[in-house]
């Protein structure tokens, strides 16, 4: 787990909110507090759906931010800043699966819950936080520390600045 500060703020946003950077993400969760407080449970309700639908393998979980970006845009557009939002992300099941591969070893896709991304916007300050979730007992944090240097990565190739905590 690492904790980046974020730099340049209205970059970032920019990047979460107009842009596709963050898209191909899952949302565990979304809460934006302006005038009232907003939370998203990002968890898929399956009744909502025809068997039809569901057959078709294109529903997974949780929703992604491609879906869920243009609601929080609304929550947060307007001459005031939010007080607060913060957003879960989850890799995909896929995402984790590619980047089980490229971590090589004897790593499996099973034996991660999974791959987090937290966004905490609040006092002004914006901080991305990294976490992971293993379905097996391990003490070799190998795998962690690559989900660190992988988010990293993407931040340094969407030209987010950062510092770490």
């Amino acid at each position: 787990m690492v904790a980046l500060r974020i730099g340049d703020i209205r970059g970032f946003t920019s990047r979460l909110f107009v842009r596709e950077t963050f898209d191909h993400m899952l949302v565990r969760e979304a809460r934006v507090v302006t005038y009232n407080s907003f939370t998203i449970d990002g968890r898929i309700r399956p009744g909502f759906y025809t068997k039809d639908e569901l057959e078709a393998g294109d529903i997974g979980e949780y929703s992604s931010w491609k879906v869920i970006r243009p609601l929080c845009f609304a929550l947060i557009k307007g001459k005031k800043l939010p007080g607060s939002f913060q957003i879960e992300f989850a890799a995909s099941p896929e995402m984790t699966e590619r980047f089980v591969s490229e971590a090589g070893g004897s790593w499996r896709p099973e034996m991660i819950k999974g791959l987090y991304l937290g966004v905490r916007y609040e006092n002004g300050g914006l901080l991305c936080v990294t976490g992971m979730s293993m379905a097996v007992f391990t003490l070799d944090r190998s795998l962690e520390q690559m989900w660190d240097d992988a988010v990293k990565a993407f931040l340094k190739k969407n030209e987010i600045i950062y510092s770490e905590e």
